[in-house]
């Protein structure tokens, strides 16, 4: 009844006969739709405090942009403002009711197909709108680079507080430093977009208020409302009927404007938790790091959606700490009799397990070191040796084998100087003196291969 009485003076001789809430941030505004005794139908919209009210100021900038050729032009109708009167320092403003009602979201997610294209078709006519709105607006205009600058800026702060998850500020900075995520084109963002700025009449979208943020930015900012859904299909069909209707080629689909959405949504609460810090709300602070701390468990008990942190792991815990390798036990059971492990030398570098994952310039550098291990090994089994063979295919198999059963395995050489399997080598004569293969003459053979 208040703002319906405030409607009457900001337009004199409007002769109000009934008034209903109407859908709107309550932390800002206060709401009602009123209908006059000709049964037109009237939008009030009255701000709480200072932010809130300079945020109505902006859109009503925003507004007095939409010229009617833009207008015209556009999927969708825009509020236009009928009137307005100041209480204090604050103003009230009256705007003309467009058709259609907010809805809830779990209605928009079981939408038919139409209404969820005329969803992406308003969300990208919004991300096409010309730049002159919002720079005649003399509104804020951000890149990328300089969006994700200020993004970890506003981390360090919200770090300082001490009453964030340190899981949570680990997991939003790795996701920061994401830069292949952060390579976007920035548009012209509507920066409020939801399901309570959306008009639905008769399963149709057709209109969308709430214009007080409007911005150059990361368009991903008008789809951090479907991380509140958990609704697989309505965003993927609500992110395709976006491309669709943005209709860019395949080289310039922003493919991590999801991940960046879901990212905003959770940095959002951090957000609120310093809004209520700054205004000394011990409320909304409680109420801010009681939603913080959800969110940290579902974390840890799900993973949470991907925001993009790629390159983060995990501290491990004591259950993920992998078990020591066995020891390498020799098989000499056809040369010299079993010698103790543990009295052989040094263990040999685990890189001297695997020569061709080494890579072909592993062994050049310290030639002598890479012999003399092999010959101290070779000295403690009796001419035993690792397996390997010339053919790349057979010297994986073996290194697969080698990993399972620690075994190492005797090999020889033919009268050729070519490596003879264990199994398949003809036992020596007694008086033959076998030397062991050194790892140079390995890598010489698998480059000649």
């Amino acid at each position: 009844m208040e703002l319906a009485a405030l409607a009457s003076a900001a337009m004199p001789g409007l002769d109000i006969v009934q008034a209903a809430t109407s859908p709107d941030d309550p932390r800002a505004f206060d709401s009602a739709i009123v209908t006059d005794t000709d049964n037109n139908h009237w939008r009030v919209r009255s701000p709480h405090n200072s932010q809130a009210a300079f945020r109505l100021e902006t859109e009503i900038q925003v507004l007095s942009g939409f010229t009617p050729a833009i207008r015209a032009h556009l999927p969708f109708r825009v509020p236009s403002v009928a009137g307005a009167v100041q209480i204090d320092s604050l103003r009230t403003f009256v705007y003309h009711q467009m058709p259609g009602m907010p809805v809830e979201l779990d209605a928009i997610t079981e939408a038919e197909p139409q209404t969820i294209d005329d969803l992406g078709r308003i969300i990208a006519a919004i991300h096409t709108l010309p730049r002159a709105v919002v720079e005649t607006a003399d509104l804020p205009s951000y890149g990328s680079e300089q969006l994700r600058s200020r993004l970890l800026s506003e981390l360090d702060q919200i770090a300082l507080t001490g009453k964030v998850p340190s899981v949570l500020l680990r997991r939003w900075e790795n996701a920061f430093e994401e830069r292949q995520m952060w390579t976007f084109t920035p548009r012209v963002v509507h920066g409020d977009f939801d399901e309570t700025s959306l008009l639905i009449d008769r399963n149709r979208a057709v209109g969308v208020t709430a214009w007080t943020d409007l911005h150059i930015g990361d368009p991903a900012q008008d789809f951090t409302w479907l991380a509140s859904t958990d609704s697989i299909e309505f965003r993927d069909a609500l992110i395709s009927a976006y491309h669709r209707h943005m209709d860019l080629p395949a080289d310039y689909v922003d493919l991590h404007i999801m991940r960046r959405a879901a990212l905003a949504a959770e940095f959002s609460l951090a957000k609120y938790l310093i809004s209520g810090i700054n205004a000394s709300n011990n409320e909304v602070v409680a109420e801010a790091q009681s939603m913080l701390d959800d969110l940290a468990s579902d974390i840890d008990a799900t993973g949470g959606q991907d925001i993009g942190q790629r390159f983060w792991e995990p501290e491990p815990t004591p259950e993920s700490v992998p078990e020591p390798a066995p020891e390498l036990e020799v098989d000499t059971e056809e040369t010299e009799p079993e010698t103790d492990v543990d009295d052989q030398a040094d263990p040999v570098d685990p890189a001297f397990d695997d020569p061709v994952a080494a890579g072909p310039d592993a062994g050049d550098a310290e030639e002598t070191t890479t012999e003399d291990a092999s010959d101290e090994l070779s000295d403690e089994s009796s001419g035993s040796n690792e397996a390997i063979t010339n053919d790349p295919d057979d010297h994986a198999s073996m290194a697969a084998e080698t990993e399972d059963s620690t075994e190492l395995r005797v090999h020889t050489l033919s009268d050729d100087g070519d490596l003879v399997p264990h199994d398949e080598a003809e036992a020596p004569p007694e008086d033959d003196d076998t030397q062991p293969i050194s790892w140079k003459t390995v890598r010489e053979n698998l480059d000649n291969n």
